[in-house]
């Protein structure tokens, strides 16, 4: 199979019956299969690394809602456990900010170290396969800093379902409770 390569002005299609004209004048063995634009022929040069790149940013999309599942489980059962712990300093005195405060503080910690475990790694692991990477770097700040943000958004809203929960206690219920 052979490919004719034309640089035009114009627009390819509009120029199909022509060149196929001039083709058949030359050769009439030519046989012209179709007429397409350069970068539609590029295009399916890249399908399959457009489709890893898809199925990449869809596992991680499902690792990133199955992580933020797994943080909103552990923080559930801890509040769950922690009932009793919630009411007495409710009756204490406690406000809702300061449950809320409490609860929090243990899935946003984790979140943080793995966060300083983890870009480093990430950084380090960007630039080697920094020369398999097209129009970003492998160390670029910006990326590294919007999956940071993303992570912590998620831990947040993963753990304030159960904060608003613990939050709204009864005290004298969450005291009965055995």
């Amino acid at each position: 199979m052979r490919t004719v390569i034309i640089r035009t002005a114009s627009d390819a299609p509009s120029l199909e019956p022509s060149v196929r004209r001039t083709l058949a004048n030359v050769d009439r063995g030519l046989t012209v299969l179709r007429v397409m634009p350069l970068a539609e022929q590029v295009g399916f040069n890249f399908r399959i690394e457009r489709l890893m790149a898809r199925l990449t940013t869809a596992y991680g999309a499902l690792a990133l809602l199955l992580a933020s599942i797994g943080l909103y489980g552990v923080t559930a059962y801890a509040v769950a456990r922690r009932t009793r712990e919630i009411g007495v300093r409710m009756a204490l005195g406690a406000d809702r900010s300061d449950i809320m405060k409490v609860i929090l503080r243990g899935p946003l910690f984790q979140t943080a170290i793995g966060l300083v475990v983890g870009a480093p790694l990430a950084w380090f692991a960007g630039r080697a396969i920094s020369t398999q990477l097209y129009g970003i770097s492998g160390g670029s700040p910006f990326i590294l800093t919007a999956a940071m943000v993303t992570l912590v958004l998620s831990a947040a809203v993963a753990a304030i379902v159960p904060a608003r929960r613990a939050a709204s206690v009864d005290p004298t219920r969450a005291l009965r409770m055995e």
